[in-house]
């Protein structure tokens, strides 16, 4: 390790001792180096503890400080194993307890029996949702600690703590790229913490899970080499990051009142398992249509409706649109509508921009479908074992990632819930003209665990955009969020609720917005340039 040797060595290469695991011994310490090698399980039981209470850190939870050293145990024992194996098996524990507590709401979808599944059939499908979701992000943490544990002993430690954190948020963004993603550590920070939430604004979440990952880094390498100095560095990284954070969110917000918008919104609070059946249809009309009327006495400027509130196929239910269309031809007040619009021989899920005269402005489709739930991946290899055990019907279409949505007061950002796992899709209506998000969702049957992450997901999409965000569920959490990150209204959850939020439209863009996700490529190269330059002067 030629970075922390005191004086050169002219020992022929082949009889050194070879980087951190030759010099482990006498120069190097891990947290849990007290465990032999033999006893591997031990060390991985409490890295998934450790993971454990990461996950159990996301909202609501106010522990988001956690992050700042939750990955720095397995930091520490991927650079001490003697093997790259052993290293993705520990990276594999850590993954497995954080993501498994970070999602185990996804066992809200249990039991599934109002769609005539077995109750043992919908456990196993709901375990099946959990474990795959689970083992996937998983997959990155032993990525990681494996690719860590092959680089790392022929570095020092800066060199270390850039490579270890390029690897990271490298491997972060490859995974975002996937259709499953939830769970990246950027997300521990939010709501709470919303002075390192604006470092998105430079760069979108990557810039967030630069600060975290490179602070635990720090703090690995003072166990690692019993040098006071790295802690030191952890605490100045962490201090630094934070106050350029502060500085970010204490841009002023500009009011104008020629901006200002009210916009209605209606929680309908209908159960899916009941929403679906001919009972619930009528139900779903005659709630949104009175909340709608009521909502257009008061003179707000639209009106927005959640995700699937009006749950058939658009242009195939006349009855029930020409009551709704009626009424907005009646009070003259535009309506954003959730609902299903026929395409091909599948649908969308979308939501459609109505005028005043009720005809159909604009229309945004879902871009990101939920594996397993909206449509079957591998469909060819999954499909005539699943529909074994579920009725699920197939035929959902993804909407395009490049789509623009036009109201009667200029081009908006829309995301439909599972969108807000990915800012990409934020960013790039921003950038093509959208002046404020509305956000919907439907979020039943699922707990206030995961109805509070999703609102988490969108305060991060509203500070990256710097743009106000309206977000309008079925069951909750509905909420007004400002660019600042600052929910000013929160619904609570399971209760039909109406409001009108004050919103404005803006036209500013981040640097995020302008250059997306710049910062990735120039951190991988950069620790690149770092780790040559230390090996070359060493």
């Amino acid at each position: 390790m030629w970075k922390i040797r005191s004086q050169p060595s002219r020992v022929a290469p082949a009889s050194r001792p070879q980087g951190v695991v030759g010099q482990a011994k006498h120069r190097l310490f891990s947290p849990f180096q007290r465990f032999p090698p033999r006893h591997l399980w031990v060390q991985g039981g409490l890295l998934a503890g450790v993971g454990v209470l990461l996950g159990l850190s996301l909202a609501p939870a106010p522990t988001g400080w956690m992050a700042w050293g939750a990955i720095a145990p397995l930091w520490t024992s991927t650079v001490a194993v003697p093997t790259r194996k052993q290293a993705a098996f520990l990276g594999g524990c850590w993954g497995i307890g954080y993501h498994g507590a970070a999602l185990f709401w996804l066992f809200g979808l249990h039991p599934l029996t109002w769609l005539g599944m077995p109750w043992v059939a919908s456990l196993t499908v709901t375990t099946l949702a959990w474990g795959v979701a689970t083992l996937w992000g998983a997959c990155l943490p032993m990525v990681w600690a494996a690719s860590l544990r092959w680089i790392g002993p022929a570095l020092g430690n800066f060199s270390r703590i850039a490579i270890g954190t390029a690897l990271w948020c490298g491997l972060e963004w490859l995974w975002s790229l996937s259709p499953l993603w939830w769970t990246d550590i950027a997300n521990s920070q939010s709501p709470h913490n919303t002075s390192i939430l604006h470092l998105s604004q430079l760069s979108g979440p990557i810039a967030i899970t630069l600060a975290l990952a490179s602070v635990n880094g720090a703090v690995a390498e003072a166990w690692l080499s019993r040098q006071r100095k790295f802690l030191g560095v952890a605490i100045a990284l962490c201090l630094a990051f934070h106050g350029l954070g502060w500085k970010l969110a204490q841009a002023p917000l500009a009011s104008q009142p020629a901006e200002r918008l009210s916009i209605g919104m209606i929680q309908g609070n209908i159960p899916t398992r009941f929403k679906l059946s001919s009972a619930g249809i009528d139900q779903s009309i005659e709630t949104y249509r009175q909340g709608y009327e009521t909502l257009a006495a008061q003179k707000v400027d639209a009106v927005l409706l959640p995700e699937g509130a009006l749950p058939w196929l658009w242009g195939q239910s006349f009855g029930q649109e020409r009551a709704l269309v009626a009424a907005v031809r009646a009070a003259k007040v535009p309506l954003w509508a959730g609902t299903f619009v026929p395409k091909g021989e599948g649908y969308t899920q979308s939501l459609l921009s109505l005028g005043a005269s009720g005809e159909v402005l604009s229309q945004y489709d879902k871009a990101k479908l939920v594996p397993l739930g909206e449509y079957l991946p591998f469909e060819s290899v999954l499909a005539p074992i699943l529909r074994r055990l579920s009725p699920l019907r197939m035929g959902m279409v993804a909407g395009s990632s490049h789509q623009v949505f036009e109201t009667p007061f200029g081009r908006a950002i829309v995301g439909i819930c599972y969108d807000s796992v990915f800012p990409e899709l934020f960013r790039a209506q921003a950038a093509a003209g959208g002046q404020f998000i509305l956000s919907i969702a439907n979020n039943d049957p699922y707990s206030d665990r995961m109805m509070a992450q999703h609102h988490a997901l969108d305060v991060m999409r509203a500070i990256e955009s710097d743009r106000w965000l309206v977000r309008v569920t079925n069951t909750g959490l509905s909420a007004t969020i400002d660019p600042r990150g600052r929910t000013l209204w929160k619904s609570a959850i399971d209760e039909h609720v109406t409001h009108v939020a004050a919103i404005e439209r803006r036209r500013t863009q981040t640097l995020y917005v302008r250059f997306g996700n710049w910062m990735l490529p120039a951190i991988v190269f950069g620790s690149i340039g770092i780790a040559w330059k230390m090996r070359i002067d060493a």
